[in-house]
């Protein structure tokens, strides 16, 4: 169970930083399409349609920050209750609680922009707890080395 522990904590941590690229994969390429002529306004978000390639990076960004990276944090709680690293139920319990509040100011932040700095801020906090905990877990497995088992054998 540390191996799952610590793999989910890495993966929370992965996803992270993919959200940083696909973002600015989206926002390149919306610049881009804004400088070729494209306009953005209310008709864009109702086109239902793709404006530029980049665009998908928007896309992964959502889906990513709204599904995939809550259900890894929730994961990662459920999998510490059963890790026996010391800690892990704290360090999963604040990466979840850092996962909500990156929704909610990501939520908040198409309606007030400043909240959208904080969500940049709060990704950075997310990143740093998920490898914490991942590295809790690896030093969890790595607590039992061959010179610890001599050293308790007498």
């Amino acid at each position: 169970m540390k191996n799952i522990y610590k793999v989910l904590a890495y993966l929370v941590a992965i996803e992270v930083a993919v959200q940083a690229a696909v973002m600015v994969y989206g926002d390149a390429g919306l610049g881009k399409w804004v400088d070729e002529g494209g306009v953005v306004d209310k008709t864009l978000a109702e086109s239902g349609t793709a404006p530029f390639p980049e665009f998908i990076g928007l896309i992964i960004h959502g889906i990513n920050g709204m599904i995939a990276i809550p259900v890894l944090a929730l994961l990662l709680l459920i999998s510490s209750f059963w890790a026996k690293v010391p800690g892990a139920v704290k360090a999963a319990g604040l990466v979840l609680l850092l996962v909500v509040l990156q929704v909610t100011f990501g939520i908040l932040g198409h309606s007030i922009p400043l909240v959208g700095a904080v969500h940049g801020l709060n990704a950075l906090l997310l990143f740093t707890a998920a490898l914490y905990a991942a590295r809790r877990g690896a030093a969890g497995k790595a607590s039992v080395t061959p010179e610890s088992q001599f050293a308790t054998r007498g």
